[in-house]
């Protein structure tokens, strides 16, 4: 068993109140506590050998792989200068841009869609995904359903996760721990890395 760390969408236009989305993720994210434990169980899964990848959302020029087709999906191709690769909303967090890790953009609410990283990851003998991010009942419920039906090993880290609504991230966790292989805590994610 092999190891990778996704941790999707920590940049400026999810989780800071200047963001795009920062009217309705940045004070419940806040209050939440989730970035100090994030960045803590990124650096102690990569101290413990498994990949760390960051995933950001990104529109760049010509909208990639954008396919307007939610009103999520609607609303940042309309304001798709904002998520640029290169604009300020796009960067990682200051919290997680010191850490290293690779980073991937794509323009899906998975964040193993339209960007060739599962295969990627596969070809590197990975075949477990612990996953982080904001938010719960977006992204990362998204990406974990995502990587369960491409057949690896995905487990929601409960305790590195965010959502608007409290209510609704706990039942997306609930909903998790019976489409994956389960949501840990950051303690028994750190024991399945190898």
């Amino acid at each position: 068993m092999r190891t990778a760390v996704l941790a999707l969408h920590w940049q400026v236009n999810v989780v800071k109140p200047e963001g795009f989305f920062g009217g309705m993720l940045a004070e419940p994210v806040a209050r939440s506590g989730v970035v100090a434990r994030a960045v803590r169980f990124h650096r102690a899964a990569r101290d413990a050998g498994a990949e760390l990848v960051f995933i950001r959302f990104t529109v760049p020029v010509g909208e990639g792989a954008l396919v307007r087709n939610t009103g999520f999906m609607r609303a940042v191709g309309d304001a798709q200068e904002s998520f640029r690769p290169d604009a300020p909303g796009a960067a990682l967090i200051p919290e997680m841009s010191e850490l290293d890790g690779r980073t991937v953009d794509n323009q899906k609410l998975s964040g193993l869609a339209g960007s060739g990283l599962a295969s990627a990851l596969t070809e590197r003998g990975i075949d477990t995904l612990l996953i982080t991010g904001v938010a719960t009942n977006l992204t990362v419920e998204q990406t974990a359903r995502h990587a369960t039906d491409l057949g690896f090993t995905a487990h929601v880290v409960r305790d590195c996760v965010a959502a608007a609504d409290e209510a609704v991230h706990t039942a997306s966790l609930a909903n998790l721990d019976l489409a994956t292989a389960g949501c840990v805590t950051t303690e028994q994610a750190l024991t399945l890395i190898s």
